[in-house]
């Protein structure tokens, strides 16, 4: 339906057009039930001198004491491609916002144009006109059924929740650098311990040929002692391997070339903070990605509003527009001018389209069904999470110390045996064994620790890493 005029606008017309803006301002209501979770009161694997309900430090790598461990997270921070990645997603969702706001604003086109003709040829007379017109259009969609304005409500979410994934990724890559650098240090340290226990065997080796040579010992024992120290010093190869490759991995987390790449400690000397722990239902404002699950279930509640918007019978588009033109040449000086203007009202009713538009909303039902139950399972596995790390924490405290108390005793148990030897009251099978007791004893008890630094890095990871959900954040993705 166009309809055109020349003349004042009705008052029917006008009463007609302000009721169509004022149903734009209006939005259908987005709900957000959200997914039904019974959160415990408390967590099950705590001890009973736990310390709940207590603020992590934002910085909680600076607790393991360590200042290269620091210049590496910086670094991580500064050159991570991972980060980029996600930096420039935040912006991708920045834009689609902006574009999103854009459909509530009128669409403004000025359109400028002046130019000559003329036809000459053979017994024609030759003939020159002249032309200059500047036009001026506004259009409009009227919302009625406010599915702009809920398409830019579901942008919103998605920027938010792009944000959210951006400190998730952060808190990942934070951890991943920690546990990278832990991993380097406790492979050099089982590098330490091989090397050391090589020692030890090339030493009883020439205790062994010692005693061989004045008739104590048999060249079995001689065999048996150099098979010792060969498989030690087969050992230390495919160590040295790993300690490269941990090394380029370390470097690939902070951004750096692998070729050249290393950290100056040498020694698994890191302290091991203990991080206190929020409440269970404290959870769901702590870490990042639950927020970023949330956010998107915002977002699939506007995009069913946008679906169901569509079955509505009415689309208005406004559109009015004015126009000067001349046959005079220039637009500066438009020389008596014919002022033109127009108005269109275009009214679109979908009659049939095979049950399409219905689809469509089913199918935007059916993915929010599945976000809730995505939301859903990503609370439980941080439950699991944090359970998990708090078990790993406590117990590795106590295999950590009973696992000193069996170096101590593995210690002595090869000084007693290599005296007893040198006397000839032990066989060589007594030696070897308590060699390689000790031997196991030492790699065991720096994986032990090893397995502590990782689970305290876990659980500050579980925890959210100090982060916390703003009221800012909330207000944002609310729907109004």
């Amino acid at each position: 339906m166009n309809m055109r005029f020349h003349t004042a606008f009705r008052p029917c017309r006008l009463a007609v057009l302000c009721a169509a803006l004022t149903l734009g301002g209006c939005a259908l209501p987005l709900t957000h039930p959200g997914a039904s979770v019974d959160l415990p009161l408390t967590w099950s694997e705590a001890t009973a001198n736990a310390r709940l309900d207590v603020e992590l430090d934002t910085q909680w790598w600076r607790g393991f004491h360590s200042g290269e461990l620091e210049q590496l997270v910086e670094q991580s921070l500064a050159g991570s491609p991972d980060l980029a990645v996600a930096t420039e997603r935040v912006l991708q969702a920045e834009i689609a916002t902006r574009s999103a706001g854009a459909t509530l604003f009128p669409t403004v086109n000025l359109n400028l144009n002046t130019g000559l003709s003329g036809t000459n040829g053979a017994g024609i007379a030759t003939t020159r006109s002249e032309a200059s017109s500047a036009s001026l259009g506004v259009s409009y969609e009227i919302d009625v059924w406010g599915s702009n304005i809920a398409r830019l409500q579901g942008s919103r979410a998605t920027l938010a929740a792009t944000r959210y994934d951006y400190e998730a990724t952060r808190l990942s890559l934070v951890a991943g650098v920690s546990s990278a650098y832990a991993q380097v240090l406790a492979q050099r340290a089982r590098l330490t311990i091989a090397r050391e226990n090589l020692a030890i065997a090339e030493r009883l080796f020439a205790i062994v040929e010692a005693r061989y040579r004045n008739g104590a010992a048999s060249a079995l024992d001689v065999s048996r002692q150099r098979s010792t120290v060969l498989s030690q010093r087969d050992a230390i190869v495919p160590l040295e391997t790993t300690e490269r490759q941990l090394l380029r991995a370390l470097a690939i987390l902070v951004g750096s070339v692998p070729q050249g790449f290393d950290v100056k400690a040498d020694t698994l000397a890191l302290a091991i903070p203990e991080p206190g722990m929020v409440l269970p239902a404290e959870l769901l404002l702590r870490r990042p990605d639950l927020a970023a699950a949330e956010a998107r279930l915002q977002a699939a509640d506007a995009d069913i509003a946008v679906a169901r918007a569509a079955l509505f019978p009415l689309k208005l588009n406004l559109g009015i527009s004015s126009a000067l033109s001349s046959g005079e040449f220039g637009l500066v000086g438009l020389s008596n001018p014919l002022n033109t203007a127009n108005l269109t009202v275009s009214l679109l009713q979908s009659i049939f389209d095979g049950g399409r538009l219905r689809g469509a909303v089913e199918t935007t039902e059916s993915q929010r069904r599945a976000s809730v139950e995505t939301y859903r399972k990503t609370i439980l596995t941080a439950l699991k999470e944090v359970e998990d790390a708090i078990a790993t924490v406590e117990r590795g405290r106590i295999q950590e110390a009973t696992q000193q108390a069996i170096k101590a005793e593995a210690e002595r148990a090869l000084r007693l045996s290599e005296l007893r030897y040198r006397e000839g009251s032990d066989t060589l099978s007594t030696l070897l064994d308590a060699q390689r007791s000790l031997f196991s004893v030492q790699d065991t008890l720096v994986q032990q620790r090893l397995t502590r630094i990782n689970a305290a890095v876990d659980l500050y990871k579980a925890l959210g890493g100090g982060w916390q959900l703003s009221q800012t954040d909330v207000s944002a993705t609310t729907p109004q």
